[in-house]
């Protein structure tokens, strides 16, 4: 992982734990500095701990269809919350609503900045009935477009 990436996602965590401390009253922090070693506190924990616990529990992952990778995020939010002195996070119920906050954060910001959008392009041949033009601008642009064959896939 680049440090581009990494401070990328460090601030996304950043920007989730925030936001899930001042919508829940059970996650709290005493001052910024205890929020910012938290913040790399679960930063680290996702970039270590949590490839380790999730090849552990792959089977309840698998079976709980993914919802076992909320539940691995709520754990580490919930030991940080023990381990750093000035954040806390009450209970396990608030672990599991931090941990959808910071992860719909970053499914966000994926979302609206991320590179990786899903583009569907299709392209029809002529005399298959499948294409909205007439026979004559079809074959004006046959040069531009090729014709579909039976094996081809539209990529998406």
């Amino acid at each position: 992982m680049d440090l581009k990436r990494l401070f990328k996602s460090w601030l996304l965590i950043a920007l989730g734990v925030l936001i899930a401390s001042h919508i829940f009253a059970g996650i709290h922090y005493t001052d910024t500095s205890s929020l910012i070693v938290a913040v790399f506190l679960l930063s680290l924990c996702n970039i270590f701990l949590k490839p380790l616990l999730m090849v552990f529990a792959l089977p309840f992952i698998i079976l709980s269809f993914g919802l076992g990778i909320w539940l691995i995020n709520a754990l580490l939010f919930l030991l940080v919350g023990n381990l750093v002195e000035g954040f806390a996070v009450d209970s396990f119920g608030y672990a599991l609503a931090g941990a959808l906050v910071v992860s719909l954060t970053g499914a966000a910001a994926s979302l609206f900045f991320g590179k990786n959008k899903v583009q569907v392009s299709a392209s029809f041949s002529g005399g298959r009935g499948l294409s909205p033009r007439s026979s004559k601008s079809s074959q004006a642009n046959s040069h531009s477009r090729k014709p579909l064959k039976d094996d081809d896939v539209i990529d998406i």
